[in-house]
Formats: C-alpha cells, sequence, structure tokens
C-alpha cells in the first residue's frame, strides 16, 4: 500500500493463479466467487478489521455473511488476527464481533512482542498437524522459551478493567482528533475500532481499499511532519493503523490532540 508495489518478487505465479482477491465489505462479490467456483474454494481469509490499509471496520453483516457462506459451501474461515488478536480484547476480534472462525492466525503478540506466530482452530482440524496428523509445522522459534515468557508475563495483566480503560483512552483520542480537525477546517475522517484507529484525509469512513486509495497522501505527509515537529510520532503512512496500548494515560492523549490542533491548522494553511 505505502509503497504502490503491486506485489513481492519469488512469488510463484502458479500460488498467485489460485488465490481470488476480492474487495473488503463485499459480500455480493464473495457470492460471486462461490457461485464461480463453487467446491474448489478451500478456504476464505480476512483480516476481520481490515488494518492494512488504514483501519477500515467490516460493516454489518460483513462477517456473519462470510461466515454463512463458508459453511453453506463446506470452506474454511480464517481469521488473520496478527493485528487484532489481543488489541480488540482477550478474544480478538472474532470475540467481539460473535463470529467463531475455523482457523486463527496470531503473531508476536502471543510473545510480548517478541519474535513468534501461532494458529490454531477446531480440534478436528488441529488433529490434522502432526504428530497426530499428515501436516509437519515446525520453526526455529516454534515455543521459544524467552518469547512465551515474555507472552505469559503480557496476558496476565490483560483484564476486563484493562480493556475498558484502552476503550476510553482511543475513544477520547479519537474524539480530540475529530474535533481538531473540525477546529482547523480539516477535511478527514476518524476510523476507531477498539484500541485501533486512522486518521484519513478523506471525507468520508472508506469501506474498502478503493475507497482507501482516495486519501489525500500530500495533506498526509504534510501532517505527519507537523506532528513530528511537535513531538508526536504516528505511522509514517496513511495506510497504517495508529495502536492505544495500556501504557499512554490521559496526558498522552492531551498532548496528541494539541500537537494534532497545530498540526491540522499547518496543513489548511499550507493548502491555501
Amino acid at each position: 500500500m505505502t509503497l504502490g508495489v503491486p506485489d513481492s518478487a519469488g512469488v510463484d505465479p502458479d500460488v498467485v493463479s489460485r488465490t481470488l482477491v476480492v474487495p473488503y465489505n463485499d459480500l455480493d462479490a464473495v457470492e460471486g466467487v462461490f457461485s464461480t467456483y463453487r467446491d474448489r474454494i478451500a478456504a476464505v481469509i480476512v483480516e476481520p478489521v481490515a488494518a492494512n490499509m488504514g483501519v477500515v471496520a467490516p460493516e454489518r453483516g460483513f462477517l456473519e455473511g462470510l461466515r454463512a457462506l463458508a459453511t453453506a459451501h463446506q470452506t474454511l474461515v480464517i481469521f488473520d488476527e496478527v493485528i487484532t488478536g489481543f488489541r480488540l480484547g482477550l478474544g480478538g476480534a472474532q470475540a467481539r464481533y460473535g463470529i467463531a472462525p475455523d482457523l486463527t492466525v496470531l503473531g508476536k503478540v502471543i510473545g510480548g512482542g517478541l519474535p513468534i506466530g501461532a494458529f490454531g482452530g477446531r480440534a478436528e482440524l488441529m488433529r490434522l498437524v502432526a504428530p497426530e496428523g499428515p501436516v509437519y509445522q515446525a520453526g526455529t522459534l516454534a515455543g521459544h522459551p524467552l518469547a512465551m515468557a515474555a507472552g505469559e508475563a503480557m496476558v496476565t495483566h490483560l483484564s476486563p478493567a484493562l480493556y475498558r480503560r484502552l476503550e476510553r483512552t482511543a475513544g477520547r483520542l479519537a474524539r480530540g482528533l475529530r474535533a481538531a480537525a473540525d477546529d482547523a477546517g480539516a477535511t478527514v475522517s476518524v476510523v476507531r475500532v477498539g484500541s485501533l484507529l486512522t486518521v484519513f484525509f478523506r471525507d468520508r469512513p472508506p469501506h474498502s481499499l478503493a475507497e482507501a486509495e482516495t486519501v489525500d497522501r500530500d495533506r498526509f505527509g504534510r501532517f505527519h511532519t507537523a506532528l513530528t515537529a511537535r513531538g508526536v510520532l504516528i505511522p509514517p503512512s496513511p495506510f497504517e493503523a495508529w495502536f492505544i496500548s495500556a501504557a499512554h494515560a490521559g496526558s498522552d492523549v492531551d498532548d496528541t490532540v494539541a500537537a494534532a490542533c497545530a498540526a491540522f491548522a499547518a496543513v489548511a494553511e499550507s493548502t491555501d
């Protein structure tokens, strides 16, 4: 997204030819693919809350529709919760939205930020993994003691009270950014799901990649530069999520909103 590179060198064309890409939040497109390919689709893989094009929330019924279609066609649903896992609650996005995928993929969040990854799912699927089944999976960092210890330490700090505080902090920041943009006359939309948010330089929240790509990249660049000059570091791409953590306090939100007020004003002045 950031660099405009369509894919990665070294990916086998045959793998690409076996992968069907449909727009996020477009259940009609998914139904069309199932209608065309029927029993040839092995799995539907999705970020339940898209965060690789900025934070884009699932529309009402989208995840439920994916689950229903996959079940009807005896196809697996795989949730990529590398970003949403633990950030949206102990149960991730699937618990937040009440959707049960067949498999879930998690990243270094389970290692307290250290290099590790994991996947899990329904028992009958996991029984296919060695030593019980024929699918062998291993890795240099699989079950690494240091990462597991860090992950366990992290999980002990997670609680309903902590997630309620995260919601309050993230909500306060989103409202502050919205108010700051309005005061400066900046055309933006602020999208937040739990502790994830993105400031899109477009008048409405995007619902798909095509809409996310219409953001004003130049104005975002000036906004990023202005914030950095005021001591606030945000992701350097308009297509990345901002992460609010338990370490962020009310004073951090206040400082960020104050800097954003000046940054939005600076962007408006440079535009004029």
